[in-house]
Formats: C-alpha cells, sequence, structure tokens
C-alpha cells in the first residue's frame, strides 16, 4: 500500500469517544432541566399560584358619619327657595334700563328695571298742568262767591227795610246761588284732575319695575329693547323679566315614600347632604309635611329646613335627607374612618379582618375593637380608600387569591 493512502487511516475508536461525549452532554442536560421545572413549580404552587381563586365580597374602608347609625331612613329631593318670583311688569311697554343680572343681591323696593315712559310722563305733566289751573279757577270763583255772598247780604237788609225792589234782591240771590255752584263745580274738576295725576303718577311708577322682596336675582328673562307685557299677552312679548329668590327661605323639598310616613313628624332631626357638596353634612329639622300624596309615585312631600344655612347652598340642588332617631351632638357630627362590622371575623382565635392586596386576602389582627352601630372603627390599621372582605368564609386563609363574587 502506497505510503500516502496509509497517512490517511484512522482508528475507529476516536468516532466512538466523540459521539459518547455528545450523549452525557445531552443526559446531564435534561436532568438539569427537570429539576428547575420541578423547583419552579413547587416554589408556584407554594405561592399559590396555581390554587384557584376565592370568591369574595368586598368593601371600602371610608369616612363614616355617626348619622348613618341613627337614621331611620333615607329620602331624596331638591333644595328649593320657597319665597321665589318671576318679577313682571303690570304695564306694557319696550324695556329701557335692566339694573341687575344674575347673582345680584337686591333689597325691597329696588328698582330690577324700568321701561320706556315718556307718554305717560307727557300725560302726566298735561294733568298736573290742569290741575293747576283748576287750582286757579278754584280761587276766582271763590272770590266770586265771596263778592256775591256780600252783595247778597247787603241787598238782603234793604229789601227788609223795602229800600229796593224784590226784584234786585232776588237777583243777587241768584247770582250768589250760581257762584256757590260754581265753586263746588271746580272743586269737583279738582278732584277729578287729582285723580287723573294720581292715574299718570301710577302709570309711571309701573313702568319701574322693582323687588318684591329681599332676595338674589336667579335669572334675566327679558333684554334691552325687547318689549315687557302683563301674563306675555301680546305677540313675541315677554312677561317676567327677572326670577329671583330669598335665599333666607331654603328648604330641601323630599318626596318620602307612603310606607315611611308614620316614622316622620314635624321637628324631626335630620341631616342633609348635598350632591354638590359631598364632603359637608348638614343639620336640619322637618318644618312640614304636605297633607297631599302624590298617588302616581306614592310619595308624601316633606319639607326640610336647614338649621344654619350655607352660602354654598344653591336652590334646585339635588340632596338627599336622612331622617334620624334623635339630634346629633357636636361630636357626633364628626366622622370616623370605618367599615361595616361584618368584615370582622376569627381565625385560629384571633379577631381580625382581610385586607385585599395585589388581588390577595392578607390578614390583620384586630384583638380589639370598637363598634358604632353597624360599623367597626378602623383608624389605625387601614387606610381611607383601602379594600376588605366583607362577610369572609371560614375556610379564606392570609395568602389566598380573591375574586370579587357576582
Amino acid at each position: 500500500m502506497e505510503p500516502e493512502k496509509l497517512s490517511k487511516l484512522r482508528i475507529g475508536q476516536e468516532d466512538q469517544v466523540a459521539i459518547g461525549g455528545r450523549r452525557v452532554n445531552r443526559f446531564l442536560f435534561v436532568i438539569i432541566s427537570v429539576a428547575l421545572l420541578s423547583t419552579i413549580g413547587y416554589l408556584a404552587n407554594y405561592a399559590g399560584l396555581f390554587a384557584s381563586a376565592v370568591p369574595v365580597q368586598i368593601t371600602t374602608v371610608t369616612w363614616v358619619y355617626p348619622s348613618q347609625t341613627l337614621a331611620e331612613f333615607n329620602a331624596s329631593g331638591y333644595v328649593v327657595a320657597q319665597r321665589r318670583a318671576s318679577v313682571a311688569s303690570k304695564a306694557t311697554g319696550r324695556l329701557e334700563h335692566l339694573a341687575v343680572q344674575e347673582g345680584s343681591r337686591v333689597k325691597q323696593g329696588d328698582i330690577l328695571a324700568e321701561l320706556e315712559n315718556g307718554d305717560v310722563k307727557a300725560e302726566y305733566a298735561q294733568a298736573a298742568a290742569q290741575l293747576a289751573a283748576a287750582r286757579a279757577d278754584l280761587v276766582k270763583a271763590e272770590t266770586e262767591k265771596r263778592t256775591a255772598e256780600r252783595n247778597f247780604r247787603r241787598y238782603q237788609n234793604l229789601w227788609e227795610q223795602k229800600v229796593i225792589p224784590q226784584a234786585e234782591y232776588e237777583t243777587s240771590e241768584d247770582q250768589y246761588t250760581r257762584t256757590r255752584a260754581g265753586v263746588d263745580a271746580v272743586k269737583a274738576n279738582i278732584r277729578a284732575l287729582e285723580a287723573a295725576s294720581n292715574r299718570a303718577s301710577l302709570l309711571i311708577e309701573y313702568t319701574a319695575i322693582r323687588a318684591p322682596f329681599d332676595g338674589v336675582v336667579l335669572t334675566k328673562n327679558a333684554d334691552v329693547g325687547e318689549v315687557v307685557a302683563p301674563f306675555g299677552s301680546s305677540i313675541n312679548a315677554k312677561a317676567a323679566v327677572v326670577t329671583m329668590a330669598d335665599l333666607t327661605s331654603l328648604m330641601v323639598q323630599a318626596d318620602v315614600s307612603e310606607s315611611f310616613l308614620p316614622r316622620v313628624h314635624v321637628g324631626q332631626a335630620c341631616e342633609i347632604q348635598l350632591d354638590a357638596l359631598p364632603d359637608s353634612r348638614f343639620p336640619g329639622t322637618v318644618d312640614t309635611i304636605v297633607p297631599t300624596a302624590d298617588r302616581a309615585k306614592g310619595t308624601v312631600m316633606v319639607k326640610v329646613a336647614f338649621d344654619h344655612l350655607d352660602p354654598r347652598i344653591l336652590p334646585e340642588m339635588s340632596a338627599r335627607v336622612a331622617f334620624l332617631t334623635r339630634p346629633l351632638s357636636e361630636q357626633e357630627r364628626l366622622p370616623f374612618l370605618g367599615a361595616h362590622r361584618e368584615v370582622l371575623t376569627h381565625h385560629n382565635g384571633s379577631q381580625g379582618l382581610y385586607q385585599i392586596v395585589n388581588d390577595r386576602a392578607q390578614w390583620i389582627a384586630a384583638p380589639v375593637a370598637e363598634f358604632k352601630g353597624d360599623y367597626v372603627i378602623l383608624a389605625g390599621l387601614l387606610k381611607e380608600g383601602e379594600q376588605v372582605v366583607l362577610k369572609p368564609l371560614p375556610s379564606l386563609n392570609s395568602g389566598d387569591r380573591i375574586k370579587i363574587a357576582e
């Protein structure tokens, strides 16, 4: 055999060793992978990742007012001003001046708006001039009466003495009678002209639209240049110029179900909450139970007065009224941080509750609990807005995954 061919020959054992080495490496990789996966699975199972989520009811820790524990029932309604008026003009005319706008505070008698009144002012001036002329005529008539009366007395004496003929006496008597009638006529004319002057003055006053009581302007219903007419009887005419209300007469008109009516009485303590001011509670008192029912809704209107009015309270705000079993003390008006008492449970002989943290139940011990009505005080244990399990099941444990029950 040639030397070149001999040099290319190799012993087969080298290939077998390489193949065996690769098999050993694969085997070790499989063993390590299985061990790693087993470890991960054990840890995941120990952590509860493969456990099914426990369905629970949840509630939120929030600020609770003591009135919630004393409420007989709640009713909804609206803030309504008991003194409210759509102020209109008694005269018909074009609006010349508007002295107020929305939100203006006015006193009784203040001028809100004025109509054009040039024509009625001219009528008043004419009546005043005629009245002045009539009063001058009265002076003249009374002078003539006095002169006629003196002449009549003189002629009467002369006639009684038979100095003058009877005809002259009768002539003086007739003249005296005419002057007296003239004075009466002038006085009657003066009274008529005074009435006409008063009427013209009233017509001028009607063109000034005044506030009927102290209050605040709520809406402006007409603008300068528009025609204003009583009752809006004219085409395209406005009836009310402004709408105003007395904000000291604000009350909540709540619709109370007929079934709850026996629990309501005049003078009953209430607490009012406005949707516009959710962080404030206002003490109130039942003022009036309207003696009629709404058969469509099955409710009776109850008017609740504010014990102390707040400038933030405005008409037509929506409100909720809690009818209380008794008045609240000053300390009971302050809220406390809590939740419904059914969040408490016992686990392994200790009292506590389950807080929800990252979708898991976390046990918090509460060996000493203070209650107010149906609520437990949680100040110092939890913060506002944190969630806890309501009515936890005995099988629930700390660390269990949870889901909201449907």
